[in-house]
C-alpha cells in the first residue's frame, strides 16, 4: 500500500496540471515517500499530515524545487552566513548553495551533510556540495525531505502535534506559521476521508460541539483521530505462486492424442 498517492495530495492542494513542473515536483516526492518512508516512520498518517503542512509552504505546493531569489535582504546575508557554513566572504556561495527541494535545503553544511547521508543508500550518489543542482534529481529531490525531516527529530515532534515547534526546527523561526498549520489541518482532514476544508464533517463524527471553528480542541482531536489509525502497511505484497503444472500428466494427454 501507498502512503500517499497523488490523487489523495491532489485532494490537499487542489488540482495539479499534468505534464506541469508542478506535478513533475509531486512524482519526485511521493516517488522517495512510497519507497523510503516507512523505513523513517512516514508510515503513520499524523506525521505525513505535518510533513505536508511544511513541504507545502516550502515548495509553494510544489510549484517551485528552487528558492525564489531576489535577493532580499535576508538572502544577501546567505552569502556570509557562516553558520550555515558558508564563507565570511561575498563570493557567491550564498546563491549557489540556496534552497533546493521540498522543504528547501540550505548552506554548506546542509548540502555536506546529505551528500553523506545519502551516499549511506548509494554509495553513487553526487556530491550535493559541489553539485546543488543534483538535489533536484530522482530519486534525490525527494530523498532529500525526508532527510531533513528524520534527522532533525521531526517524527516525534509530529507524535505530539506540535505544529509550532516543526516550523521552528524547518524555517529557524515562525515564518508563515499560520499558513503552516492550515495545511496540515488540511491533509489531517482528507487522511481522515474529510473534504480539505470540511471541519463540521469532522466535528460531527468527532462528536464535538460543529460550528466549522477550528479551535484548539478541534485541532487536538484531528491529531488524536489520525494517531488512533494502525501504521500503513507498506511491506510489498507477496507475489502470488505460479501456478503448479504436472508435466508428466500433460506430457502423457499428448501421446494419447
Amino acid at each position: 500500500m501507498q502512503i500517499l498517492t497523488f490523487d489523495t495530495l491532489q485532494k490537499i492542494t487542489g488540482k495539479i496540471p499534468k505534464g506541469s513542473a508542478q506535478a513533475d515536483n509531486v512524482v519526485s516526492f511521493l516517488k522517495a515517500l512510497n519507497a523510503y518512508g516507512g523505513d523513517v516512520g512516514l508510515n503513520r498518517r499524523h506525521r505525513v499530515a505535518c510533513l505536508l503542512g511544511q513541504v507545502l509552504v516550502e515548495s509553494g505546493a510544489f510549484r517551485f524545487d528552487r528558492e525564489l531569489w531576489g535577493p532580499t535582504a535576508a538572502q544577501a546575508r546567505y552569502d556570509i552566513r557562516t553558520d550555515l557554513g558558508n564563507t565570511p566572504e561575498r563570493d557567491g556561495d550564498g546563491y549557489l548553495l540556496r534552497g533546493r527541494g521540498p522543504i528547501q535545503i540550505t548552506g554548506r553544511w546542509n548540502y555536506r551533510a546529505f551528500t553523506a547521508w545519502a551516499r549511506g543508500i548509494d554509495h553513487t550518489a553526487p556530491n550535493f556540495e559541489a553539485d546543488p543542482e543534483a538535489v533536484l534529481t530522482d530519486p534525490w529531490e525527494g530523498l532529500v525531505a525526508l532527510w531533513y525531516w528524520t534527522t532533525r527529530g521531526l517524527n516525534a515532534l509530529a507524535d505530539q502535534g506540535d505544529v509550532k515547534r516543526i516550523t521552528y526546527k524547518v524555517n529557524g523561526g515562525y515564518n508563515h506559521y499560520a499558513q503552516r498549520r492550515d495545511w496540515t489541518q488540511r491533509a489531517q482532514l482528507v487522511l481522515l476521508g474529510h473534504g480539505p476544508t470540511d471541519v463540521r464533517a469532522f466535528q460531527r463524527a468527532a462528536q464535538l460541539t460543529v460550528d466549522g471553528v477550528s479551535g484548539p480542541k478541534t485541532r487536538a482531536a484531528l491529531h488524536q483521530a489520525l494517531r488512533k489509525l494502525p501504521p500503513i502497511d507498506v511491506s510489498p505484497k507477496p507475489k502470488s505462486p505460479a501456478p503448479r503444472v504436472n508435466w508428466l500428466r500433460r506430457f502423457l494427454a499428448i501421446l494419447r492424442f
